[in-house]
């Protein structure tokens, strides 16, 4: 199986490089390069990135000992990373000798797990207004707040107007976003009915175009909304619960965890080992109570007792918060305090209650008016999974032995030299996806929890899967044929707009955007220009209905703390003061943007907590510790979204950036304008015409507005 997947990937390489050599427009030819060390023995090299799903393309060895591919790709942004002699370099920026593995990236972003990924940036090769419009793609065309939303593509400051010309009348289009070598412009019709168009313009030499070219050719839209928008979403506000570190309401089912943990099913010498990459051998899992210190198995198996009666005892608490939409992390039979290793996906955790409890969460929750989404994981389980037993006891008579990919038999649970294992951990073996009855067992499985009462679903590492496209939009068509307004969510770290257009899922978890832009803008680490360029760029590169539905969040239970990464301190200290004005000013872009707002547990309360202290930002909560500061500016920003419905539209179009000072409208027509100013001291920004009053304060300004220094203002239009 193994080798015909290879072979596939080859031929698909092969295909790909012959086309490099002469790449149809839009897409240029890109080279990729690994120079080994000196004395640096390679066998193999593989490119792997955004652009192939993160699947395998090999590298060719060149006479000087370098190894190069190059492939043809439209104009964009890509993450990627060179796997080398079967390996993953953790970091590229430092894996070369301490060094760059790709000198030639243009930049690092975090890739997940501890490391950073490789940025290439592919700029187009063009001449003059150089427009693009493709009404199959929802960044081009698509319905959003019932609205029919058309945009085309330009080169960056070559067009001077645009009109969208219909069988219903000319329309003026708006510059929306500009970045780097590109910029969009917008038009919404207010009725969504089948549309004849074409584009009409002014160069800023004077010239005039259009688009198509032939003044007889017409892009047409046949009336059906295609891609629909989960307005439930888009008006929300979301919280994250990681279940065993929220609340303990039920202190008899903690015992429960340790009769359930990975290490009933594996051979002390394969015993789970320091996370990723050390080899330090550690201890059994154990119970703890709040404030307990930390240990080397806070990660997995340092159990403190959370539960799904404690979330439903804090209901309240969330709904003071605005919050409606509840992510749940792994709640099914598993072995680990995170539950990503599943045993049984039919099965509430013993440790963390009773299906019984589940429903009754779930029914309160409702009452509530909050909305339940699960973690679903279908690339891999854990080593008690029913069918994995079935393996390691019976071998290849097993029925389930395709289920997985298997080296050797007899193995010991655990050892990841038998078989296929995520990340190499021989406690997550890897589902064989592309075998029709572990696909529909899954199908299944996110079916019965819907029927349950979910109202979505966070799929797990959706790029890791052998099939993932067919995969996902089997899923989506099952999913969506029997719950249409179900949310289907991708954990995809980078901006990859292929995952959203309208045949997998909804959205994505927008780390892109909330560590990728508005967490180092807060950190002051990237200026305005910088950070309004990239967000132009999102908002170009995805439908607007899908901007609308995104999962955006900077933190989450696989990254640090935020407060921690904006100079707050480590875990245990207090938060310096300096740090909470910049998750202000963070958290308020991260409400005004469009799409869900996500905050993972206790990061409204002020909690601190580094990744590489063993995830220490996973430490439960201590309910009788709150900075009131924090606290009550995000109760504020859950009533401003439910007080200024521009916010909660799709609706956002980049105004300007200077020294510091980012703005943006909101609403379509403007009414909202967001400003903030990531510097120490004060900011100027000139105002759109009219009167515009500071939310929150009875101040009226026009022309030009003063900026406090690490804030964020959101002001309303109030006049002509």
């Amino acid at each position: 199986m193994r080798r015909a997947i290879l072979a596939l990937a080859v031929l698909g390489v092969l295909g790909f490089v012959g086309e490099a050599a002469n790449c149809l427009p839009p897409k240029v030819p890109v080279t990729f390069t690994y120079s080994p060390l000196p004395n640096e023995v390679v066998t193999s090299v593989s490119l792997r990135g955004s652009f192939n799903n993160w699947g395998e393309w090999p590298m060719t060895p060149n006479p000087d000992g370098t190894w190069s591919l190059t492939v043809c790709l439209e104009p964009g942004v890509y993450p990627y990373k060179f796997f080398i002699n079967g390996r993953w370099p953790r970091d590229m920026a430092t894996a070369r000798g301490g060094g760059p593995v790709d000198p030639e990236a243009d930049y690092y972003v975090d890739d997940g797990f501890g490391g950073q990924n490789a940025v290439r940036v592919v700029k187009p090769i063009f001449t003059g207004v150089a427009p693009l419009h493709d009404p199959a793609d929802p960044a081009f065309l698509c319905v959003a707040d019932g609205r029919l939303v058309v945009r085309l593509w330009t080169a960056a400051g070559q067009a001077e107007e645009v009109a969208l010309v219909t069988d219903r009348g000319t329309f003026p289009m708006v510059r929306q976003a500009r970045w780097d070598w590109g910029e969009v412009w917008r038009a919404s019709l207010p009725e969504v009915e089948p549309l004849r168009y074409r584009f009409q313009g002014r160069a800023v030499d004077g010239s005039t175009f259009a688009f198509p070219e032939d003044p007889e050719a017409f892009f047409t839209f046949q009336g059906e909304d295609r891609f629909p928008q989960l307005s439930w979403v888009s008006r929300g506000v979301g919280y994250q619960i990681f279940p065993d570190r929220f609340y303990n309401a039920d202190p008899e089912n903690d015992p429960l965890a340790l009769e359930t943990d990975i290490s009933r099913y594996m051979d002390p010498e394969f015993w789970v080992r320091h996370w990723l990459w050390t080899g330090e051998v550690v201890g059994g899992p154990f119970l703890s109570q709040p404030t307990d210190p930390i240990s080397p198995l806070h990660c997995c198996h340092q159990y403190f007792g959370g539960d799904l009666r404690g979330i439903l005892a804090k209901l309240d608490y969330l709904a003071e918060l605005g919050v409606t939409v509840l992510y749940l992390n792994p709640v099914f039979h598993s072995g680990s305090a995170h539950g990503y290793d599943t045993f049984d996906f039919y099965r509430v955790a013993p440790r963390l209650g009773t299906e019984e409890d589940l429903r009754e969460l779930l029914q309160a929750a409702h009452a509530r008016g909050m909305r339940v989404i699960f973690d679903f994981v279908p690339n891999h389980v854990g080593i008690g999974f029913w069918a994995f037993q079935d393996v390691v006891a019976r071998g290849p008579e097993s029925p389930y032995w395709d289920w997985f990919f298997i080296w050797k038999w007899p193995f010991r649970p655990g050892d990841p030299t038998a078989y296929e294992s995520w990340w190499a951990l021989g406690n997550l073996p890897k589902l064989n996806t592309l075998n029709p009855e572990v696909a529909e067992y899954l199908y299944e499985v996110a079916l019965h929890w819907l029927r349950f009462g979910f109202a979505g679903i966070r799929v797990d590492v959706p790029n890791e899967l052998l099939n993932a496209p067919a995969f996902f939009r089997e899923l989506r068509a099952r999913v969506k044929a029997e719950f249409p307004e179900a949310w289907l969510v991708a954990e995809i770290w980078q901006l990859e707009p292929a995952w959203v257009k309208g045949d997998q899922f909804d959205a994505l978890m927008n780390y892109a955007v909330g560590r990728g832009v508005l967490l180092p803008y807060a950190q002051g680490r990237m200026d305005a220009e910088r950070a309004f360029l990239e967000l132009s760029r999102y908002l170009g590169s995805v439908g607007e209905n899908v901007v609308a539905m995104n999962m955006n969040l900077v933190g989450s239970h696989d990254t640090g703390r935020v407060l921690t990464d904006l100079g707050g301190g480590r875990f245990g200290e207090e938060p310096a003061p300096e740090a909470i004005q910049r998750l202000k000013l963070l958290s308020t872009l991260l409400y005004a943007l469009p799409g869900l707002p996500m905050t993972f547990q206790g990061d409204e309360r002020g909690i601190l907590g580094e990744k590489e202290l063993f995830d220490a930002h996973r430490y439960p909560i201590l309910w009788d510790r709150v900075n009131p500061e924090i606290y009550g500016h995000y109760q504020a920003l859950g009533r401003l979204r439910k007080d200024l419905p521009a916010l909660t539209t799709s609706a956002m179009r980049m105004y300007t950036a200077l020294d510091g000072v980012l703005a943006f409208f909101r609403g379509h027509q403007d009414e909202v304008l967001v400003v903030a100013n990531n510097a120490r001291t004060p900011g100027r920004i000139a105002l759109p015409p009219g009167f515009w009053r500071v939310v929150g304060t009875p101040r009226v300004v026009v022309r030009e507005l003063l900026v406090p220094p690490l804030s964020a203002l959101i002001l309303e239009r109030v006049g002509g």
